[in-house]
């Protein structure tokens, strides 16, 4: 009896869906509009890096995005949440479109490869003054 007192509860069992490693789908940019404004991991949004928006990537991820139109690729880092208008899969910092050729007409197909899945938890920086008592 004393080894029932004694065992650990068992720990149960959570199975989480990861992000794909390869997806296809519609992307589109954004720029002007939030250029200077928060991102989800907190850092300021530079709409000439070369970053992007995705809704299930870890944050700290690295991709390769390849146009299907123009066949051109790059390398983007996510670093914020997103896309949320219709069915799309990824939105593209201004930089990362251009070089796609996507900045003109807005959106188009792509191909998504993961390169470097970030932390699964990346700690949110915080702007705030902490208080102190």
């Amino acid at each position: 009896w004393w080894s029932r007192m004694w065992s650990p509860a068992p720990t149960p069992e959570v199975v989480e869906t990861p992000a794909p490693v390869h997806q296809t789908g519609t992307a589109s940019w954004y720029g002007p509009g939030f250029h200077g404004r928060k991102t989800a991991n907190g850092e300021t949004y530079d709409m000439h890096a070369m970053t992007a928006a995705h809704r299930t990537l870890p944050i700290a991820s690295t991709v390769r995005v390849t146009s299907r139109d123009t066949g051109r690729s790059v390398v983007v880092r996510v670093n914020d949440r997103g896309p949320y208008h219709g069915r799309r899969v990824i939105d593209l910092s201004f930089a990362a479109a251009k070089e796609l050729g996507l900045a003109h007409q807005g959106t188009g197909t792509v191909d998504i490869v993961v390169l470097n899945r970030g932390p699964e938890k990346t700690a949110r920086v915080s702007t705030r003054p902490t208080m102190r008592p």
